[in-house]
C-alpha cells in the first residue's frame, strides 16, 4: 500500500472549495447551491473503502466513486501499472495500429465475456460504447442487405449514456428535454420494476414474461423489418436497480432471435464483479449480441470502455472494402488497458467474484432489516447493487409528490448522508430511492455501517416530513 498523502487543501493562495466554486463546472450538479456559503465537496483522498475530503472527514464510499472503484482506492498495484506503461508508451491511437496492452486486454475480456463475443471494440466510456453498438447495429444491418433496419427499442426510465445517439435510448424524458430533438428511432418498453407492476403484480415470473412480451409488441408495432437492437442493462440502475424476474432476459433473447433484432447489453456498471461475475450475462446464463461496458474495467483509474461482439457482427469488417467509421482518440489507451489488466489481475488474485457471490445475501439481508422504517418501501437489487424506494404509505405504495421528493432528496437526504459519513445516491429518476453499490471488497462490517448511518437518517427523514 502507499503511505498516506497529505491532505491538498489550497491551491496558491485560495482555499481549494473557493477555487472549485468560481472555475469548475462540476457534472450533473445545481450550482446554485454553491452560489452562497455552502462548501463544495472536494474528496482529496481514498484508502480501501473510504475517502476523505479537504476537511479531513471521513466517509465510506457506498457507491464505489459512481458504480466504478471496484478492488478500492489507493491500490498501488494499479498506479504502478499505468506509470510502467506510461514510460513504455504513454499513447498511440489504434487506427489501424494496434499496442501490446490493447491486444491483451482485448484477448482477456473475449474469454470473459459470453461465448463468440470475441470482438473487443474499445472507447473511452460507457456512453461512448453504447454510441458505438447502435451505430454497429445500423451499419452491420446495411451491409447484410437491411438497410431499413435502424431503430432500437429501451426500457422505460433506463439511463445509457449522454452523447447523442445514446440519450435517445435513455428512457428518462427530463434528462432528455433540453436536448431535443435527439436522434430519431429510439422507442420506449416497460421496465422491470415488479414493485410497481401494473401487470401481474402478484406474480413474477408472470409479469416479466409481460414486460419481455411488450418488446415484442413494440418490434411488431414499429415494423420488425425497422428494427435493429433492443438495448438493456442486466439489472437497470436508473429508478433504483430493477433485477431481471425470471425468465425475463430468456425471453428477451428469443424475442430478439425471432425478429432478426440485436441483442444489447449495456454493463456499463453491471459488469467486473457488480453482480458477482465479470458479466452479468454470464451470471444470468444469457448470451447477448453485444456488450458494453466501461466504470469497472480499470476500477476507475483510469477511463475506458468497450463494446464486445459477436464473432457473426465483426464477420461483414473482416472482408473488402466494408469499415466499420467510428472511432475515439483515447478507445484502446496503452495506459487504461494496462490500468485495465492490472486491475483484473487483482480481481483473480483476491476472488473478489466468488467474495461478492459469498456476501451478497449478507449485504441484501442487512438491508432488508431497513423494512422496519416507514419511509422504506421496497429493497431491491443484486449482487453488490441495491436500491431502497422511499415512500409516504408503506401498504398502498404511495410515492411522494414532486415538491416533496425535492425536500426530501435535495433539501434533506443528500447532505444527511454525507454529512453522517455515507457517500451515496439519493435519486427521484423515477420514484425516489437511495442506491447503493459498495466496492466489492466490503465486508458484513460495512455493510453494518451502511445499515446504521442509513437507519439514523431515514428516521430523521421520517421525523421532518
Amino acid at each position: 500500500m502507499t503511505s498516506t498523502p497529505q491532505f491538498v487543501t489550497e491551491t496558491g493562495s485560495d482555499p481549494l472549495a473557493e477555487v472549485a466554486r468560481r472555475h469548475l463546472w462540476m457534472h450533473f450538479t445545481r450550482h446554485s447551491v454553491y452560489n452562497d456559503s455552502e462548501h463544495v465537496p472536494v474528496i482529496v483522498r481514498g484508502q480501501g473503502a473510504y475517502i476523505w475530503d479537504d476537511q479531513g472527514r471521513k466517509f465510506l464510499d457506498g457507491l464505489s466513486g459512481l458504480f466504478t472503484v471496484m478492488i478500492g482506492h489507493g491500490r498501488e498495484e494499479l498506479a504502478q501499472a499505468a506509470a510502467d506503461q506510461a514510460r513504455t508508451l504513454g499513447h498511440f491511437p489504434i487506427w489501424s495500429y494496434a499496442n501490446p496492452k490493447a491486444i491483451e486486454l482485448a484477448e482477456r475480456l473475449a474469454h470473459l465475456a459470453p461465448a463468440d463475443l470475441n470482438r473487443v471494440f474499445f472507447t473511452s466510456g460507457g456512453g461512448e460504447a453504447v454510441e458505438s453498438a447502435w451505430k454497429l447495429a445500423k451499419q452491420y444491418f446495411q451491409i447484410t442487405g437491411k438497410p431499413t433496419k435502424y431503430k432500437v427499442i429501451s426500457r422505460a426510465v433506463a439511463y445509457h449514456g449522454t452523447p447523442q445517439g445514446a440519450l435517445s435510448i435513455t428512457g428518462i424524458p427530463g434528462a432528455k428535454a433540453p436536448f431535443e430533438p435527439l436522434v430519431p428511432g429510439a422507442h420506449k418498453v416497460p421496465n422491470t420494476n415488479f414493485y410497481r407492476a401494473t401487470e401481474h403484480a402478484d406474480d413474477e415470473v408472470a409479469f416479466g414474461r409481460w414486460a419481455a412480451d411488450q418488446i415484442a409488441t413494440a418490434i411488431e408495432l414499429e415494423g420488425e423489418e425497422t428494427v435493429a437492437a433492443v438495448f438493456l442493462e442486466p439489472v437497470q440502475n436508473s429508478g433504483g436497480c430493477f433485477p431481471p424476474p425470471p425468465g425475463y432476459l430468456e425471453r428477451v433473447r428469443e424475442i430478439c432471435d425471432r425478429y432478426d433484432v440485436l441483442m444489447v447489453a449495456d454493463e456499463t456498471i453491471t459488469s467486473f464483479g457488480r453482480i458477482g461475475d465479470y458479466f452479468a450475462m454470464n451470471r444470468f446464463g444469457v448470451q447477448p449480441d453485444i456488450i458494453t461496458c466501461a466504470k469497472g474495467m480499470t476500477s476507475g483509474y483510469v477511463p475506458m470502455g468497450a463494446m464486445i461482439v459477436h464473432d457473426r457482427l465483426f464477420e461483414p469488417f473482416a472482408h473488402g472494402s466494408n469499415v466499420f467509421l467510428h472511432g475515439y482518440t483515447w478507445g484502446g489507451h496503452p495506459v487504461g488497458a494496462a490500468v485495465a489488466l492490472a486491475n483484473l489481475d487483482v480481481m483473480e488474485s483476491e476472488g473478489l467474484m466468488a467474495h461478492v457471490q459469498a456476501n451478497e445475501a449478507a449485504f441484501r439481508a442487512t438491508l432488508e432489516g431497513l423494512r422496519d422504517l416507514p419511509l422504506v418501501g421496497d429493497v431491491r437489487g443484486a449482487g453488490y447493487f441495491y436500491g431502497i424506494e422511499m415512500v409516504k404509505d408503506k401498504v398502498t405504495k404511495e410515492t411522494f409528490t414532486e415538491d416533496e421528493s425535492e425536500r426530501l432528496l435535495r433539501g434533506f437526504l443528500s447532505k444527511a448522508l454525507f454529512d453522517a459519513g455515507l457517500y451515496c445516491r439519493a435519486d427521484d429518476r423515477g420514484d425516489p430511492v437511495i442506491q447503493l453499490a459498495p466496492p466489492l471488497i466490503c465486508d458484513q462490517s460495512h455493510f453494518d455501517e451502511i445499515e446504521a448511518i442509513l437507519r439514523d437518517v431515514l428516521t430523521r427523514a421520517w421525523s421532518i416530513l
